[in-house]
């Protein structure tokens, strides 16, 4: 046999072992898909801790998910901090009820990441790594946006401020409010940004100079001090998430939100506990809130999907489509930098 001859016979037999070997691998894929869904559906419940709003977007997940698999969804809402201490309280007394959560950073500078389940679905795939913890352990499900939002009926167009520099014009001074939550979505978010655009220096000579124009705190959300903005209480709102001002306006409110770039990103993750009732209907719950399905509820429900490939139901709300930059600020940058942020904050602002 020439030496040609069985060149080609060995690529054939290469050839022939990959495309089997490929073969093997996605039908065992597929087999522990279904493998994790008969699991979890011999389960029959999964129990998901949420810090979102029930009516608009976790009954809608729910049924959802019920809709596609036929398991139950038990569903408990709570602020993220909140959150975390009753899971702490549950694995202290070794009774974890939860099998799945979502939250923010709140729920992380409270809850050790030694207690989530390290696991990253093919759905995960997608998502950048600033969205999802390189070990597996959480996801973005959906990104929060925040910006300044305007009362348009006592602000003309032409006085819009443009740039956080135009923040700092006296005419501002005492008309601006924000929330007094502190979190990335609230003035440390907005403090880390600044840092991280004007530099440490420059950086806290224009906090200072923002203290001086003393900024109303509002001890409520984000939504509420959106909401007073609407309400003519004050002209400019920090901090507010961006798909509230169009969903205001969508019901004739006088707000717009503005493209002060860059913008703050954050997310709301997805996780799973450790010693759960229910592991593999977390998992495979897991997997459909990330998957572009149980994304496109999030989108029906006017939330941001995480997904890259899901657009919002306003597709110019997210950064691509909207063509604005963002300071994406990463669940580990908050977790080493929400206490320096926070300091700044007390020291100047309060």
């Amino acid at each position: 046999m020439s030496h040609g001859h069985t060149a080609r016979l060995t690529r054939r037999t290469l050839i022939a072992a990959t495309l089997l070997a490929a073969g093997l691998a996605a039908s065992s894929a597929t087999a522990a898909d279904q493998a994790l869904i008969d699991a979890a559906r011999k389960e029959g419940t999964v129990v998901w801790y949420s810090s979102l709003i029930v009516n608009q977007l976790v009954r809608p997940v729910a049924e959802a998910f019920e809709a596609k698999y036929g398991i139950k969804v038990e569903y408990s809402r709570t602020p993220a901090g909140e959150m975390a201490l009753k899971l702490l309280n549950e694995i202290k007394a070794d009774s974890v009820q939860a099998d799945a959560f979502d939250g923010n950073s709140a729920f992380f500078q409270v809850m050790p990441l030694d207690n989530l389940v390290a696991y990253s679905p093919d759905a995960a795939a997608a998502y950048p790594a600033e969205l999802k913890d390189p070990n597996g352990r959480f996801h973005a499900i959906n990104l929060a946006i925040l910006t300044t939002a305007v009362n348009t009926s006592l602000v003309p167009e032409a006085e819009w401020p443009r740039t956080y520099d135009d923040l700092l014009d006296p005419k501002w001074k005492g008309k601006m409010a924000w929330t007094t939550d502190l979190t990335p979505n609230g003035p440390p978010g907005f403090i880390g940004n600044i840092l991280k655009v004007y530099g440490e220096d420059k950086g806290m000579d224009y906090l200072k100079k923002l203290a001086g124009q003393d900024v109303v705190k509002v001890p409520a959300s984000q939504r509420v001090v959106l909401d007073q903005v609407i309400a003519g209480e004050h002209q400019l709102g920090l901090m507010t998430f961006n798909h509230h001002s169009v969903i205001s306006a969508a019901k004739g409110a006088p707000v717009v939100w503005l493209k002060m770039e860059p913008l703050v990103s954050t997310g709301n993750y997805v996780g799973l506990l450790k010693n759960s009732p229910h592991p593999n209907a977390g998992k495979l719950f897991v997997d459909f809130i990330l998957s572009e399905e149980g994304q496109k509820v999030f989108q029906a429900a006017n939330y941001l999907p995480a997904h890259p490939g899901v657009p919002a139901a306003e597709p110019t709300l997210k950064p691509e489509a909207g063509h604005f930059k963002v300071t994406v600020i990463t669940n580990e940058e908050a977790l080493a930098d929400l206490p320096k942020w926070t300091k700044i904050y007390k020291d100047l602002f309060q």
